[in-house]
């Protein structure tokens, strides 16, 4: 049975939202005509792509993200970067930290950096979107992921004090201390929805303790199930089955895991079982 298309009218997280989140997400690494030609056909009429090149210490060369909107919903989609380009500097914890959003905590300093490039940019469209109050949901995978947390945190405890009705992430990365994550966890309770992939390294990255994760998992496991909780202890042991499961080649279930296209798939197979 075919997904049905994206529902304007939700406000509230489902599975079937979710996986529309994914292909948005999936969209954001697209050309801009592509990316545009889509959103039409799932029905949003304003596309607007933000895209700043910056030089911090590492080597990502920019930041590229979209909004896309209709009378009734609002998608802020970031660009993620592929798993052999982003787990070296995302495991390098001896930069400066940068300021949380409204002073809470720090965030990674690449983050801050990729995301203060294209903040204002993405504010401004935002507000200007935003005139029939819409719902707004930002997502993306990876890369994507971190910001599209550190921006709806940035949205709720700065200026314009906008509190998103979803930040769902995919293969995200940890993004910031404790102090922030348990900001995040009061402000969107229920409105924060991270995706892992069973072995997917990425969201092992940057290392702990200096680097934390906001609480609401949803768990994919080593046979594609997906988990709505899922006990410290049973995720140990279920990755330890993934990492088991290819015999040729173990090592590298963590990055096949993190490739958005695997979140999509598996995504569709958790939807035609509900």
């Amino acid at each position: 049975m075919p997904i049905p298309t994206i529902d304007h009218q939700t406000k509230t997280y489902n599975l079937q939202h979710a996986y529309w989140m994914c292909r948005a997400s999936e969209l954001a690494y697209k050309d801009e005509a592509t990316i545009e030609a889509q959103a039409g056909e799932w029905g949003f009429d304003r596309v607007h792509h933000h895209h700043t090149a910056f030089t911090p210490p590492f080597p990502l060369q920019d930041t590229q993200a979209y909004t896309m909107a209709s009378d009734n919903m609002i998608v802020i989609a970031f660009r993620g970067t592929e798993p052999l380009n982003i787990k070296d500097w995302l495991a390098d914890i001896n930069t400066p930290p940068w300021p949380g959003p409204g002073k809470k905590g720090f965030v990674h300093y690449g983050f801050g950096a990729a995301l203060d490039s294209v903040f204002p940019q993405v504010k401004e469209v935002l507000e200007a979107s935003r005139t029939n109050g819409q719902t707004v949901w930002i997502t993306g995978h990876s890369l994507g992921g971190a910001l599209a947390m550190l921006a709806g945190a940035r949205l709720h405890f700065e200026e314009p004090n906008l509190l998103a009705d979803g930040v769902i992430t995919f293969g995200q990365p940890r993004v910031c201390d404790r102090v922030l994550a348990a900001a995040c966890d009061k402000a969107f309770a229920k409105r924060t929805h991270r995706f892992v992939n069973n072995n997917d390294i990425v969201p092992h990255l940057p290392p702990e303790p200096v680097y934390t994760h906001t609480q609401l998992l949803r768990y994919i496991d080593s046979a594609g199930k997906l988990r709505e909780s899922m006990p410290l202890l049973g995720e140990l042991t279920d990755r330890a089955r993934g990492l088991t499961a290819d015999l040729f080649a173990p090592g590298s279930d963590g990055i096949r895991d993190h490739f958005i296209f695997n979140y999509i798939d598996v995504m569709e197979k958790n939807l035609a079982r509900s």
